[in-house]
């Protein structure tokens, strides 16, 4: 898979391997008001009100999109989209990185990723994320699956793809249709970091707020008076293109991708990466 960079993001001069403490989101519970949580995996799964909280918690590879945990949260959406009482998905994580992109020592296999994208476009329920650390390369891609996202000021973006000698192919599908098509050539092309307020101006998330959690309430509120018919609905309209772009490229862009990772300029990219120097082609 081309989308991802995992470690050390040399292509802003941050650093973000470094774990701070932190989770995302509060605590969850069932139709009861008792909490119900799901742990011991990659994806932590909690309930409160009808919202299903999935947060990323692999802090060994700061939520890298590995096999394992790409399994793992399309598992916990497959429960979501089963369980009744569910009403939304609420996506966050643990750490100060929502996602380094993929896993680039154990990358998850390209169709596995897109697949997942899919599902979260293609889920009956919303999808919020909740972004309160940094996102590059693919984590881009499983961002802009979501139906709404709100990110905090702590929060940093890049599509690091083209430094490493890949392109940023199949996460195009949900990134092209929301981000301003100015703004995507700039940042795909130059792989420079921006921040949440650039972020929310140029359609990547829906809004920049410095408290997140407060800036969600009205949000999951929303979500909760609305019925489980008229939100599936509803997002089947403002998803369409999106699905769409999925139905049009997913082969060409799964191929591309695949391309792109087994070329001699990827090899000395991801090499360069994980050996913390520059890549030949640098002036």
């Amino acid at each position: 898979m081309t989308d991802g960079t995992d470690g050390t993001d040399k292509a802003d001069g941050r650093n973000v391997r470094d774990e701070a403490d932190g989770t995302g989101g509060t605590g969850k519970a069932d139709g009861t008001g008792v909490a119900r949580e799901r742990g011991g995996s990659l994806v932590r799964e909690a309930h409160e009100r009808g919202i299903a909280t999935l947060t990323l918690d692999s802090p060994a590879n700061r939520n890298a999109l590995s096999a394992p945990l790409v399994a793992g949260l399309g598992a916990a959406l497959a429960r979501c989209a089963g369980d009744p009482g569910v009403r939304a998905v609420l996506l966050t994580h643990t750490g100060n990185t929502f996602c380094a992109g993929a896993d680039l020592k154990a990358p998850p296999d390209p169709e596995a990723f897109v697949a997942l994208m899919r599902t979260v476009v293609e889920l009956r329920k919303p999808v919020v994320a909740r972004v309160t650390g940094h996102v590059r390369a693919g984590g881009l891609g499983l961002l802009a699956a979501c139906d709404i996202a709100v990110a905090g000021p702590d929060s940093s973006y890049a599509f690091t793809e083209a430094r490493l000698g890949l392109a940023p192919a199949v996460i195009s599908m949900p990134v092209l249709p929301r981000m301003d098509p100015r703004a995507a050539s700039r940042y795909y092309l130059t792989g420079e970091r921006f921040d949440a307020a650039e972020a929310a101006r140029t359609g990547l998330v829906t809004l920049a707020a410095d408290d997140v959690d407060a800036a969600l309430e009205p949000v999951l509120d929303g979500l909760r008076r609305s019925s489980p018919e008229g939100l599936a609905a509803s997002k089947a309209l403002v998803t369409a293109t999106v699905s769409e772009t999925f139905d049009r490229w997913s082969k060409e862009l799964t191929a591309r991708s695949a391309s792109l990772f087994a070329s001699a300029e990827a090899r000395e990219g991801v090499t360069a990466f994980l050996e913390r120097r520059d890549p030949a082609w640098v002036l």
